[in-house]
């Protein structure tokens, strides 16, 4: 699988979501954080929101699921139109169970963990899991700093999915930019959700293009 560019609508305009959208069209996939001011102190949207917003983006949806029980909710976001559904091993019940019921209804089913999560905690499962998000910033909020310790994540999971004879995809979300992408791409990432340096961008395309490259050439051979 080649590098793919997910553009967070959480740096987008709001009052805007259709014309914004449309602006990164030659993205991979439309990164969508959705938060409910309880597994994260901050508010964003929901199902009627990604629902619509399904409907009119021009790239397959990712929902982020930042949110408390993600077993019951997990799958109707894939019900609502997401292509891929991220939950977080914090506040799952069961991981596996949930990753089943999204595979089920047709959706990748991805689990997301929180920079203080070690990795282990997935290694046993990973062939239940499309894609595993290492959070290299504290979820919640967008336009904080890269954090690199968060680096040895992704070399270990890689690691383990090779080792596994898994084709498993590695996203990173938070302080994605060109001064980060490479060291990113280095440590066995290929999936890399970027909101600020996307949507602060004067031309959105050629950014989101200038990354893709940057990642490619720093990606492991």
């Amino acid at each position: 699988m080649g590098i793919q560019i997910s553009p967070s609508i959480l740096a987008a305009d709001f009052a805007n979501l259709e014309r914004d959208i449309a602006s990164v069209a030659n993205a991979d996939w439309l990164h969508v954080d959705v938060m409910d001011a309880h597994f994260v102190p901050n508010l964003t949207l929901g199902l009627p929101v990604l629902e619509r917003i399904a409907q009119v983006s021009p790239m397959p949806v990712d929902a982020h699921l930042m949110i408390e029980d993600p077993d019951h909710w997990a799958p109707k976001y894939a019900e609502a139109g997401a292509t891929s559904v991220t939950f977080h091993y914090e506040a799952a019940k069961d991981p596996v169970a949930i990753a089943k019921d999204l595979r089920a209804l047709g959706a990748r089913a991805s689990v997301a963990l929180k920079p203080g999560t070690d990795v282990d905690v997935v290694l046993d499962h990973l062939r239940e899991f499309d894609m595993v998000l290492v959070m290299t910033v504290e979820p919640g909020f967008g336009g904080q700093s890269f954090m690199p310790e968060m680096l040895p994540k992704f070399t270990a999971l890689r690691a383990a999915a090779e080792a596994a004879g898994h084709d498993l995809w590695l996203q990173s979300d938070g302080g994605v930019s060109r001064d980060t992408i490479e060291d990113i791409a280095a440590a066995g990432c290929d999936v890399f959700v970027a909101g600020s340096a996307v949507f602060g961008a004067d031309d959105r395309e050629a950014e989101i293009s200038a990354l893709r490259d940057l990642a490619a050439r720093a990606r492991p051979a």
